[in-house]
């Protein structure tokens, strides 16, 4: 075995052993490693197969569990700031009146006086009196034209006028000074009437009736009036 008997130099013989023994050192070799490897593979499946299946999912990091997500801390809304409206405009103040001028029926207070009562029949004396009542002198036309008084029963019907049988006209125009007041009498003689004294006068029954003063467009409050 150690001495190759042949034709050929030993040289050549020992090349041709030594590749041979390289081969079957290199199946070798890779034979151990196959099997090393299918043991290695069984094992690791082996295990994967025990191990159970962890089905739960991984719950939330510490840090998270600690400090709340932003997505789920809700913002309160700011209530809407409420709107201030604007502050109406003051009215103007009506123009002051000047000194002289007319007396419009703002400036003039009007009122029927009367006795209070008068017997059936009788001639009592009424009284329509008219008063500046503004802080400055001014003008009024008093025309007797522009002067009535009429007498209502408590229901508003009209039974009487001054106008009505007995009109009189004047050219009567004063200046009023401020709270100055003119008196202009007038006799009632107890008869019911209609404008144009067209209709019977006859006197007026027992009863309370009111007395309604006019000068031009200004009318006065009523006044209670009785006859007994």
């Amino acid at each position: 075995m150690l001495h190759p008997l042949g034709p050929l130099p030993a040289a050549v013989y020992w090349r041709r052993r030594l590749l041979v023994l390289g081969l079957l050192v290199s199946l070798l070799g890779g034979g151990g490693w196959l099997a090393v490897a299918a043991l290695s593979g069984d094992s690791d499946t082996s295990s994967a197969a025990a191990a159970p299946e962890n089905t739960e999912p991984a719950g939330p990091p510490a840090l998270a569990r600690v400090v709340p997500s932003l997505a789920s801390v809700q913002t309160p809304t700011p209530p809407p700031e409420p709107v201030e409206e604007p502050a109406p405009a003051p009215e103007p103040a009506p123009p002051a009146p000047e000194p002289g001028g007319p007396c419009t029926d703002d400036m003039v207070g009007l009122e029927v006086r009367t006795p209070g009562s008068a017997p059936a029949g009788g001639k009592p004396t009424f009284e329509l009196v008219v008063t500046n009542v503004s802080p400055v002198p001014c003008v009024r036309a008093l025309d007797k034209e522009l002067q009535e008084i009429v007498l209502l029963d408590l229901g508003g019907t009209r039974l009487w006028g001054s106008n009505d049988c007995f009109p009189e006209s004047s050219d009567d125009t004063r200046t009023l000074g401020p709270g100055e007041g003119v008196a202009f009498p007038l006799v009632w003689g107890g008869l019911s009437s209609e404008p144009g004294c067209a209709a019977d006068r006859n006197p007026l029954p027992p009863g309370d009736y009111l007395l309604r003063g006019r000068l031009d467009t200004k009318t006065s409050p009523d006044a209670g009036f009785s006859v007994v």
